[in-house]
């Protein structure tokens, strides 16, 4: 019998922003610095008000998978692919910003 190795599922960015902000979505270590520039945040934004597909977003429930901040995942949704538009969405909605273009620390704006 084959066990189901992966589901896709369909969540509102409202529910991805939720993750983020009780920290069940973490950065695994092996993940890039974010690196968009403005520009690409803006134009992620008005693909998602035109209602364009923006891509996936891939998570890994794992319990050995290192963090940025050098602690375990311990079952949190580990971003495989998807980080940039995660981090721009976190920029853009939850209005915190990416200091030194540096995934930590993020920091609310004022």
């Amino acid at each position: 019998m084959l066990s189901q190795k992966y589901a896709v599922n369909q969540h509102l960015i409202e529910s991805i922003l939720t993750w983020v902000k009780s920290g069940e979505i973490a950065i695994p270590e092996i993940q890039r610095p974010f690196v968009w520039d403005t520009s690409k945040v803006r134009d992620l934004m008005y693909s998602l008000y035109q209602g364009y597909p923006v891509g996936y977003i891939i998570a890994w429930k794992n319990p050995n998978i290192r963090l940025k901040d050098g602690s375990l995942s311990e079952g949190k949704k580990t971003l495989i692919d998807g980080q940039q538009r995660v981090m721009a969405l976190r920029a853009a909605i939850l209005g915190e910003y990416v200091v030194n273009f540096s995934v930590l620390p993020i920091q609310q704006c004022p």
